[in-house]
């Protein structure tokens, strides 16, 4: 039993931590809850502008 619970300690500081997981580049960054809403709050600024052109298509998509 003290095995299982080692391994389970085990586990979960190194796979089920957020720290773990950026630590290995699965994810980008880890938002602190205190940090949330600025940074919310600067990303909806940077992309207020943002014009998205999608490339002109030759031929349309018709229904078969």
């Amino acid at each position: 039993k003290k095995k299982i619970e080692k391994r389970t300690k085990d586990y979960k500081d190194r796979f089920a931590s957020p720290f773990a997981a950026a630590h290995r580049g699965y994810i980008d960054d880890v938002i602190m809850p205190h940090n949330t809403r600025r940074r919310l709050c600067r990303a909806l600024a940077m992309l207020r502008d943002k014009e998205q052109e999608n490339p002109w298509k030759k031929h349309p998509n018709i229904p078969l």
